[in-house]
């Protein structure tokens, strides 16, 4: 019997190499930068031709199927989930890197029914795949990974972003967050700068945290699944079970140093993905 979403999956791996080499190559060239809302939330040139050339191409064979795309809610599209089969689409997560090439940029896409059915996160640069089906494992570039099982906070590395904070409440609040984690103390704090890979480097067991607050869905979306079938932990920020459109998240290589993170976090509002819905 036909497994239709293994057949999902192999036609995203195809496009992902094109969308993969779609970025390296524009990385040899000038890059036209244009800005959204502030001087740090930026879009290319690129942005926007890797993210038309996913869509057309899955949306060629699977003409039913609904999709949720950074530069297009950024256009005016819808960014609600819904029941029916939904593809999440960052095109280049972490621009800012792409724009100086810096090593962590990536290319990343869920796709959900009701629930995460598989995800995909090649971080171009380091030509490193990222790939997770649920029930199935995670892996990079084919080889099955897993998280650290680190259960000691002051043993551990953990990664955050910075991000866009307009509010100096709220930027004062991400300050006094990494201020509190470091004091624990921790091994370190890092930030390289994509949400996607940040992921996957606590899925395969490179750090052991990571927490966030702000960022979207399809920052996201191809990690959970990398990092759900790696053996981490992924919840809200509060502690309570993660939901894909809140825009907060903390993900651990074990519950104990996630539950410790949510302890000592201080959370700030942020609005929904699908709040305009």
């Amino acid at each position: 019997m036909a497994d239709p979403w293994k057949e999902c999956m192999d036609h995203c791996l195809e496009v992902t190499k094109q969308a993969g080499k779609m970025i390296r190559d524009a990385l040899q060239k000038d890059i036209a930068i244009m800005q959204k809302s502030s001087p740090v939330d930026l879009v290319t040139e690129t942005d926007l031709k890797v993210e038309q050339l996913i869509i057309s191409s899955i949306r060629k064979k699977y003409t039913t199927h609904s999709f949720i795309g950074e530069e297009s809610v950024a256009a005016g599209a819808p960014s609600i989930l819904t029941d029916n089969p939904t593809w999440i689409i960052d095109p280049i997560d972490g621009t800012t890197n792409f724009n100086i090439n810096a090593r962590f940029t990536s290319t990343s896409f869920l796709c959900s029914l009701n629930q995460i059915e598989f995800g995909i996160v090649y971080s171009c640069q380091e030509d490193k795949l990222y790939t997770a089906r649920k029930g199935n494992g995670a892996f990079c570039n084919g080889e099955p990974i897993k998280v650290s099982g680190q259960e000691d906070i002051t043993k551990s590395l953990v990664l955050t972003e910075m991000g866009l904070k307009k509010d100096p409440e709220h930027f004062k609040t991400m300050m006094s967050n990494i201020e509190t984690i470091l004091t624990i103390p921790v091994h370190g704090i890092r930030s390289p700068g994509s949400a996607a890979v940040n992921m996957c480097l606590v899925a395969c067991g490179a750090a052991d945290a990571y927490y966030h607050m702000g960022i979207h869905c399809w920052d996201m979306a191809g990690g959970a699944v990398i990092v759900k079938e790696a053996g981490g932990v992924i919840m809200d920020i509060s502690g309570g079970p993660f939901d894909l459109m809140s825009r907060r998240l903390i993900i651990a290589s074990s519950r104990t140093i996630a539950d410790h993170l949510t302890q000592v976090i201080k959370e700030f509002p942020v609005g929904r993905d699908d709040s305009e819905g």
